[in-house]
């Protein structure tokens, strides 16, 4: 697999593993990206923001894997405010995966809930839509395609909500509505495992099944590109970000 973007360490409160830890079975699972994504702040445990903002200080590779600075912002309200703002510190993080978290925010019918994904869409850095996959914030899956068609926006496929110890309702078949509707209004996925722990990483082993299940075209699927060219083209990231000066 090209990457996994949506992975937390001991920041984020309610994970068991360091970033050494995670980069390390990012390696063993043989993935050229690594996106480290802890919880943005009113995530009850978490970090402080202002750790997002010094993550200029990383490093890029790490023996042969290559880090990316993500946050996994908590969506506050119907309008679609978050409790992180990637434009305070240009530079500092690459990409911003927005989520509905039970902490956070409560459901507020299909209107609202779907309302608060599309606007957070237009939120400084924001490239993912977390986990869009939950009754317990039931979505219009029709609107939210749509939406992140028109904005160039992945919508996540997360392996951890196939898990049976999963808290989320109802994934498997709004997992299956929405690549479905992905077909048919042609827009491209991106897989995470959403991994709290270092063994998780870079195992897609659960989506991968029910993606062979479908028989579902691997081309919109971003994990099983080549390259990143289409990954960076989402993340409006250059090259010369991650490769250095010298890169082609």
């Amino acid at each position: 697999m090209l990457c996994d973007l949506h992975t937390h360490t001991i920041i984020s409160g309610h994970a068991y593993s360091s970033l050494k830890d995670n980069l390390n079975y990012a390696k063993i699972n043989k993935l050229k990206f690594l996106g480290t994504s802890e919880h943005a702040e009113m995530m009850p445990g978490s970090c402080k923001n202002s750790y997002f903002y010094n993550m200029r200080i990383l490093k890029r590779e790490f023996d042969g894997v290559y880090l990316l600075r993500g946050v996994e912002a908590n969506i506050m309200d119907y309008n679609g405010n978050l409790d992180f703002d990637a434009s305070r510190v240009p530079g500092a993080t690459d990409y911003v995966i927005a989520s509905l978290h039970g902490a956070c925010i409560k459901d507020g019918g299909v209107k609202n809930n779907t309302n608060a994904i599309i606007k957070a869409m237009d939120k400084a850095k924001v490239a993912i839509i977390g986990h869009p996959d939950d009754d317990n914030y039931p979505l219009d899956k029709k609107e939210i395609v749509l939406a992140a068609k028109e904005k160039n926006i992945l919508l996540e496929l997360n392996n951890s909500s196939l898990s049976e110890n999963s808290f989320r309702i109802n994934a498997r078949e709004n997992i299956i509505e929405l690549l479905e509707l992905g077909e048919k209004y042609d827009i491209n996925f991106i897989m995470n495992t959403d991994a709290h722990v270092e063994y998780q990483v870079g195992n897609f082993s659960s989506m991968v099944e029910l993606l062979e299940e479908m028989d579902y075209p691997k081309d919109r699927i971003i994990n099983f590109d080549k390259d990143e060219s289409r990954l960076f083209k989402y993340l409006n990231i250059d090259k010369k970000e991650i490769y250095g000066e010298n890169s082609i």
